[in-house]
């Protein structure tokens, strides 16, 4: 049976539509660190597995997404592993009223969504981050307090991510709505939404099929840094 493309995400991401923001090394490849930390290779070969480790090295840790953790890879250390589930879309709810608005977010808004993702952690997010796709946001009082957005794209697919709420604006019903958006925003250009979840955080998940996801797979998330 042949891999679906969502198997490999990063792997299919930058070697299709977002291959403009790679850095290329021998046989493995990741993005330009100041979009993401993402990378992959094409195998587990010793070659592939030493040119990732050479990348990490000159520049910086990387996150990989796979079926499976990695081998070591030479010259590195494991930060952190972790199982996620990876959900897909091919519907979304229907909308529903808010009393807020969710204005699009762009090049103006990038030191707040970096300062409200850095302190909300919703997943790796640096300083150019937000130009992967596009982005929603809620204010109040003219401050930033809720986000959501685009990531990967390997082709068919768009990644929903970088959904995040101000600890002091919580309960509002702002991720929901903004995810709900995105998810929107993403069929109606004729992808498929994806987006990956922690496999524990039932509570996650279970706003995700809310919307219309549906669990595909598990896959691991694995974060290393040169060693040392």
């Amino acid at each position: 049976m042949s891999a679906h493309i969502l198997d490999r995400p990063v792997w299919a991401t930058l070697n299709g539509r977002q291959a403009h923001l790679a850095v290329r090394h021998g046989p493995a490849i990741r993005m330009q660190p100041d979009y993401g930390l993402f990378a992959a290779m094409p195998d587990n070969d010793p070659a592939s597995l030493a040119a990732l480790g050479d990348l990490v090295r000159e520049m910086g840790p990387v996150g990989l997404v796979e079926p499976a953790a990695p081998p070591p890879i030479p010259g590195t250390e494991v930060v952190s592993s972790a199982v996620c589930l990876q959900m897909v879309a091919e519907t979304v709810a229907p909308a529903w009223k808010v009393s807020f608005d969710m204005p699009p977010l762009g090049d103006a808004d990038a030191d707040e969504m970096l300062a409200l993702a850095t302190l909300t952690k919703p997943g790796p997010f640096f300083t150019r981050t937000h130009q992967l796709g596009a982005f929603i946001g809620v204010r109040v009082d003219g401050q930033l307090v809720a986000m959501a957005g685009e990531r990967m794209r390997p082709d068919g697919y768009t990644e929903a991510s970088g959904v995040c709420v101000h600890p002091d604006h919580r309960g509002q019903g702002y991720a929901a709505r903004l995810l709900r958006e995105v998810t929107a925003g993403i069929l109606a250009r004729g992808d498929k939404a994806f987006l990956h979840s922690y496999a524990d955080n039932k509570t996650a998940i279970g706003l995700y099929e809310s919307l219309g996801y549906r669990g595909r797979r598990e896959v691991v998330f694995t974060v290393v840094k040169a060693a040392g």
